[in-house]
């Protein structure tokens, strides 16, 4: 269970948040994005409001929110800007994972670093051929004495060239049957020997924030980076780690989806056709109504997931359904968005038409929908009240 945060402290944080979307990340993000720029000046004003440290717990100099205030904060981060949630996305499940699986030195060495954010992290996971399909990865980690040899190719990690530590899966038994027992998982602190960030992938959308391929060529890891110091257990610890991963996705999807809505209603009021604003046309109504209702309902879904998160249940099926509707939502609202502007939200200049470039990554990531569709039912067809 987490120590759920006092309603005074998490209205201060997220207004804190909200402040600082207002005035530091909504004006440089259309100029940004569209040159694909990293917001290096940023990242200061974000460690010292402790952004850094959302859920790594107070004893190693964390804010220590509970779940709940985590997906808050990423919702309004992602109004302003989504890419700016991405800096501390994966971060974040690294965090997680060293937190609940690393060994007592792990916690010690890692995690006071990761809450200041002179560590940044991330997740190096998906592979060429292994994304959802994490199992399959062909990364493997070979133990030579004290160290582990790893070689491999990861490929969209986010956060792979200003980040300086990932949560590294690899293949120490490549013969386990199932495969899944086979996989650790290492912190892997860079710069090291052997190890290269390769392409720089340019995107549609997700812009200013590097995503990157990562190489690996005889590349050496200390033991003492294996994490909890146990081979085999990398792929529970990770997933894991992934539903808080789906928890920020989801609450990143209604961030864009409600800033698509808040640009909707305030352009239907002042665009007239036919003599009055087009918010007085029913036709615009009814979608208006649609895209807040839609909105709101993913919102409370991301609330309820966290909720369980915050309260110790297990909240795997409620995080997969959260971040399958919220993302579906967003970019359902996202184009009715640009509808309503019409030719100006396609606009390069134009906001939702970033919006709308933007929805299609929480879709995608962190388990494509259609993966967490086949997740969903399998858990539901487990569950004891369907059993025949």
């Amino acid at each position: 269970m987490v120590n759920r945060t006092p309603d005074d402290v998490q209205n201060q944080i997220v207004n804190l948040v909200k402040d600082f979307v207002k005035k530091d990340i909504a004006p440089i993000a259309d100029a940004y994005d569209k040159d694909d720029i990293y917001p290096h000046e940023l990242i200061p004003k974000m460690q010292d409001m402790g952004l850094f440290g959302i859920n790594i717990p107070q004893e190693f100099g964390g804010l220590g929110l509970d779940f709940t205030t985590f997906a808050k904060i990423f919702e309004e981060l992602s109004k302003g800007w989504m890419s700016v949630s991405g800096i501390i996305g994966t971060h974040h499940i690294l965090g997680h994972i060293v937190a609940q699986y690393g060994t007592e030195e792990q916690k010690e060495r890692i995690l006071p670093k990761m809450a200041t954010g002179e560590i940044r992290g991330g997740l190096a996971l998906t592979e060429p051929e292994a994304g959802s399909d994490a199992q399959n990865i062909s990364t493997v980690a070979i133990k030579d004495g004290e160290e582990y040899v790893v070689n491999g190719r990861k490929m969209f990690i986010s956060n792979g060239a200003n980040g300086n530590a990932f949560a590294l899966m690899a293949k120490t038994d490549p013969l386990s049957k199932p495969a899944h027992r086979g996989i650790s998982c290492f912190i892997l602190e860079t710069p090291t020997p052997g190890f290269q960030v390769g392409q720089h992938i340019d995107k549609l959308g997700y812009r200013g924030l590097d995503t990157c391929e990562l190489l690996f060529d005889d590349c050496r890891i200390s033991k003492t980076n294996l994490v909890g110091g146990i081979e085999g257990n990398g792929f529970r610890q990770v997933m894991d780690g992934l539903e808080t991963g789906r928890l920020n996705v989801a609450a990143r999807a209604v961030g864009v989806a409600q800033a698509a809505l808040d640009a909707a209603l305030k352009y239907s009021q002042t665009r007239k056709t036919f003599g009055k604003p087009i918010s007085q046309h029913q036709a615009i109504q009814l979608k208006l109504a649609d895209m807040a209702a839609k909105v709101h309902a993913s919102r409370l879904m991301v609330y309820d997931a966290a909720g369980k998160k915050d309260n110790g249940q297990r909240n795997d099926l409620e995080a997969a359904m959260a971040k399958l509707f919220a993302s579906e939502v967003c970019g359902e609202v996202a184009m009715e968005a640009m509808r309503i502007h019409g030719g100006y939200g396609y606009l390069k200049e134009s906001a939702v038409e970033r919006y709308y470039r933007d929805a299609p990554l929480m879709i995608i990531g962190e388990g494509t929908n259609e993966v967490l569709r086949l997740v969903i039912a399998k858990q539901l067809l487990r569950l004891p009240e369907y059993q025949l």
